[in-house]
């Protein structure tokens, strides 16, 4: 039974205009998002300077006046986020309390090696205590990501079969996940394999009984290619990550899907850094956040 906080996240989810902000960058991936971000290497010496430092980019970011409900409809967190506060609250509890921004926990633990043409996920041995986690703190949903390199079917079949097989033991959990089978946007095959993805997720969705789960895929070389996701009764919303792209090339491809809306991670703090003043700050995460939220209206 839905509780009233997460059927009021469902109703925004569904009805309202806007996009989610991915600020789920973890272990691997935080160094790259503090250099971006204007902050060495250098300047922490240890994992925990280096949360704490990335913590402080994220609390500077949800805090800004620039950066709520009204355009952001639900905001991606990593673990370290979700146990730690922002002015006084946990961080899921500040998001939809004071933002009414949807929280989202990313579950995965990373990818395995390449093989047939895919990375699928690691094992998540404690998947069930995160799931408690997430309940505990009154987080909507979960994100979990693998990647498609080449456009083998094998690889494929097994890269969303993994994905479906672990979205069912979130549902079970009461939350919603986000299925994301990644297409590398370099992939010498990215067509070909955007249109056996399709075909697998498909056969999934057909499988699943009352549930519904939301998917997030990299923006397809030819437009609306994912309308039939779009429009399917199985599917909450389909979102789509930057993949590398700037964020103006995501946003001008993003604004050829109808229906698809945004959910980027370095697109969306692209030139924001450490070293600007509030105002400067203020001033370049809202021109980010128009203009994802303008591409996300198609």
């Amino acid at each position: 039974m839905a509780s009233q906080a997460q059927q009021a996240m469902l109703d925004k989810i569904i009805t309202q205009k806007g996009f989610i902000a991915a600020l789920d960058q973890s272990g691997g991936s935080t160094p790259k998002a503090l250099k971006l971000y204007g902050i060495e290497e250098s300047e922490y010496s240890n994992d925990e300077e280096m949360f704490n430092m990335v913590h402080a980019m994220r609390t500077r970011i949800v805090t800004c006046n620039a950066f709520s409900g009204e355009r952001v409809l639900g905001a991606i967190l990593f673990e370290n986020t979700l146990d730690r506060e922002i002015e006084g609250l946990a961080s899921s509890h500040y998001l939809w309390q004071k933002k009414r921004v949807v929280p989202f926990l990313k579950v995965d633990k990373g990818l395995e090696a390449e093989a047939n043409g895919v990375q699928l996920m690691k094992p998540m041995p404690q998947l069930d205590e995160l799931l408690a986690k997430a309940n505990a703190k009154d987080v909507f949903g979960t994100k979990m990501r693998s990647v498609v390199k080449l456009a083998n079917h094998e690889g494929i079949k097994a890269i969303v079969e993994q994905q479906f097989e672990v979205g069912k033991q979130i549902l079970a959990a009461g939350l919603v996940p986000i299925i994301e089978p990644e297409v590398d946007i370099n992939s010498p095959e990215k067509a070909e394999a955007e249109a056996l993805l399709k075909l697998e997720i498909l056969t999934q969705l057909n499988l699943l009984d009352e549930e519904k789960v939301m998917l997030k895929l990299t923006i397809p070389t030819e437009a609306n290619f994912y309308k039939e996701l779009v429009d399917h009764p199985k599917v909450i919303k389909v979102v789509a990550l930057s993949g590398g792209y700037s964020r103006d090339d995501a946003n001008a491809k993003l604004a050829e899907n109808q229906g698809m809306i945004a959910s980027f991670s370095r697109a969306l703090t692209e030139g924001v850094s450490a070293q600007q003043s509030d105002e400067e700050f203020e001033a370049t995460l809202d021109k980010a956040i128009e203009g994802i939220y303008q591409a996300s209206l198609t």
